[in-house]
């Protein structure tokens, strides 16, 4: 109220799992509808646009490819953005963005326009949304975070099924322009969504505890800690090898991934196919689609997976690549509805499980940034897909082969996820973990082991904080013991020093008085001294 709420990430605050979580979930659940399906929606419009202006498909296909373009290539200008501003103002900036772009797209006079307006600012208006959206979610949720990624990717293939019969239907009440105009306005719901998007507080007394620490410490210390600042893009996640390998094997999948959805209609209607009945294998497609997400989220989020996450990712890949290698043989419609059902259920599992594996592997802090290099290194894989099986078909005039080509680009892609992160990322935590099986460790050994960097979760830390405190504790204690074990001595023997004085003091008087009784008194009394 009153100013922008820069919201810089964990900051100490635990993800709720919950509360006003769900409310963050649901806006997020439309977003994701809005930014995957709008692109595929807008092609009802196609053959309306194709008449107007007296272009071909290929000239119209542009929309779509700029849009998708405007969303994964955006993605560092969208971190940039987020760090700077936080997620609820980008997003309802984007909202009105994606809105504006429909409407002023409604009053074109040519394609050039359409491109600029459906296709640019509208793609900028859903990449403002869709980016910020997945970050509040892994903000808002920990332990629930596998299931909240399948719930929210689940609104994909319902915004579809919704969007594409809502889009037939504005076309033929009110035509092109029509529908235009009215999507432009349904597209402010994302400014609804990203009032939802609430950034996280630190409690009340936590925020008293670091006033008081600051005070208590010196003004220097606190001007320390104010110098550094959030970068607005953080390219030290190249330093993880972890995000590395993940970068590279999503680039390979997207060059793929794609490419069944978008010839499969076709491939049905080579076949000779009705149009209503070639149409239908999308919608068999997205319902199984709908069910898939979620479900897998839930499989994710087990105890014995969740840390196995990558390997899940691979084993789904490798579904979805054999899926596309085997529908490349289907010689009729129920082999093609077969392989649509399977394709579903494979993409999605993929679609639940590729920003969690993201999460998992930067953490909260750095998926801002993260999440924005590795959408732009996809939006080049995305350009280069279909077209480039386009290309394959028009040389070869068999489906077969762009099939194979988009299985074999997926299986690939697990392969190298799966090997690089068996060979160079699991061999590393187990090295301190042998070191800690040996029961008697010296100094040197524990800070060696110490020293080493791990990838810990919130539950690791605190077992560590507790074995540290511990440790200090066996420490202090002995040491406190010998101090006064010393001091019972010393006090033993002061009190011990007084008898012996006095009784000494009685013999040398005694001898004293009695000078004349020994001739050996003086000797008597110096020994006695």
């Amino acid at each position: 109220m009153g100013g922008v709420v820069v919201d810089e990430g964990a900051g100490g605050v635990k993800a709720p799992d919950g509360g006003w979580g769900w409310a963050v979930l649901a806006g997020c659940f439309v977003i994701t509808g809005f930014s995957y399906a709008f692109p595929k929606a807008v092609s009802v419009f196609f053959k309306e646009l194709i008449r107007e202006y007296g272009v071909g498909y290929s000239d119209t296909a542009w929309i779509s490819s700029i849009l998708l373009a405007m969303l994964y290539g955006t993605g560092p200008l969208c971190s940039v953005l987020v760090n700077r501003f936080g997620c609820r103002p980008v997003m309802m900036v984007g909202g009105l963005f994606a809105s504006l772009g429909m409407i002023l797209g409604s009053f074109s006079t040519s394609i050039i326009h359409i491109y600029l307006t459906v296709g640019v600012i509208t793609g900028l208006g859903l990449a403002l949304n869709f980016q910020p959206s997945l970050i509040m979610l892994n903000r808002y949720f920990s332990e629930k975070r596998p299931l909240a990624n399948g719930l929210s990717a689940a609104g994909s293939p319902v915004a579809l099924c919704c969007l594409s019969p809502l889009g037939q239907v504005l076309q033929y009440q009110y035509g092109w322009r029509g529908g235009f105009l009215i999507l432009g306005g349904i597209l402010l719901n994302c400014c609804v969504c990203g009032a939802l998007m609430r950034p996280l507080v630190a409690p009340k007394t936590l925020k008293a505890k670091e006033q008081e620490q600051e005070n208590d410490e010196g003004t220097e210390e606190a001007e320390k800690k104010k110098k550094p600042k959030a970068k607005l893009l953080d390219f030290s996640v190249f330093k993880d090898c972890g995000f590395v390998i993940y970068t590279v094997s999503a680039s390979i999948m997207v060059l793929g991934l794609f490419v069944p959805p978008v010839f499969v209609v076709s491939y049905a209607k080579e076949l000779g196919n009705e149009d209503t009945k070639s149409a239908l294998l999308l919608t068999i497609l997205g319902f199984i689609d709908i069910f898939a997400r979620p479900t897998c989220g839930v499989i994710a989020g087990l105890k014995w997976v969740r840390p196995r996450c990558v390997y899940l990712f691979s084993f789904a890949m490798i579904f979805n690549g054999v899926t596309d290698l085997i529908g490349s043989q289907a010689k009729d419609y129920v082999s093609l509805v077969v392989f649509c059902i399977f394709f579903g259920i494979s993409y999605g599992m993929v679609g639940a499980l590729q920003f969690e594996v993201l999460m998992a592997i930067v953490g909260t802090e750095k998926f801002s940034s993260a999440i924005g290099l590795v959408l732009l290194m996809e939006a080049i894989a995305v350009l280069v897909g279909p077209p480039g099986a386009g290309r394959l078909l028009d040389a070869t005039k068999n489906y077969m082969y762009v099939f194979l080509l988009a299985g074999s680009e997926v299986v690939l892609s697990a392969v190298v996820l799966a090997t690089c992160n068996f060979l160079f990322i699991t061999k590393k935590p187990s090295e301190p973990a042998d070191k800690l099986e040996n029961i008697t460790v010296t100094d040197d050994a524990m800070t060696e082991v110490c020293g080493k960097p791990a990838v810990m979760n919130d539950e690791d830390e605190k077992g560590a904080r507790e074995e540290k405190e511990k440790e200090t504790k066996n420490e202090v204690i002995p040491e406190l013991k010998e101090e006064e074990k010393e001091e019972t001595d010393k006090e033993t023997v002061e009190e011990a020093r007084p008898e012996s004085v006095t009784v000494d003091s009685e013999k040398v008087e005694r001898f004293l008085k009695e000078p004349q009784q020994n001739g050996d008194t003086a000797v008597s009394s110096e020994t006695c001294l």
